[in-house]
């Protein structure tokens, strides 16, 4: 599935992932490829990002990996929309 990370300043990530995890205001939730069409607003927590993914060197700060080896990005509340395996975050 297709991933777009977008802040106000830049899109920090574009690209193929296999997974991502994300802090609803009702709990995590992951999407994988064909999940259902969903749209919700995130609070504060981390973006969790599956998959083998190149970071722009411009925003690799902005990142981390996590013991799993998932990519982390820690936002302090956004958007997610996810439909016909485009996920769009909408990240503060």
């Amino acid at each position: 599935m297709y991933l777009e990370i977008v802040s106000p300043e830049a899109t920090l990530y574009a690209g193929e992932v296999t997974s991502v995890t994300v802090p609803g205001i009702n709990g995590e939730f992951q999407m994988l490829q064909d999940h259902a069409p969903i749209v919700s607003l995130l609070q504060a927590g981390d973006v969790k990002v599956g998959g083998n993914i190149t970071i722009a060197e411009a925003y690799q700060d902005r990142f981390s990996k996590d013991v799993n080896g998932k990519t982390i990005l820690s936002i302090s509340s956004g958007t997610i929309e996810m439909k016909d395996n485009k996920v769009i975050v909408l990240a503060d």
